[in-house]
């Protein structure tokens, strides 16, 4: 499917913006989860946050796409 009037819905900007928020979400996951892992190996503590924050963050990036998607949706809609 091709979208109406031919604008993309990715730019750079937007990828750009979308990297800085997951990125920052991925760093206060990361520094929140820390005390939550039941370890007292530093080792362990790190790789767990981490796999816990990457997961999170995933979530993250694809609800901001969908909410992207969303708001593009119901803009185009109400211009025409």
């Amino acid at each position: 499917m091709s979208s109406p009037a031919g604008k993309k819905s990715v730019s750079a900007v937007s990828l750009v913006v979308d990297a800085i928020l997951v990125l920052g979400f991925f760093a206060f996951l990361f520094v929140l989860l820390r005390s939550h892992v039941p370890s007292n190996n530093k080792a362990m503590i790190d790789l767990w946050t981490a796999l816990g924050s990457a997961c999170m963050s995933g979530v993250f990036w694809l609800a901001l796409q969908m909410f992207r998607a969303v708001l593009d949706f119901q803009r185009r809609g109400s211009r025409g």
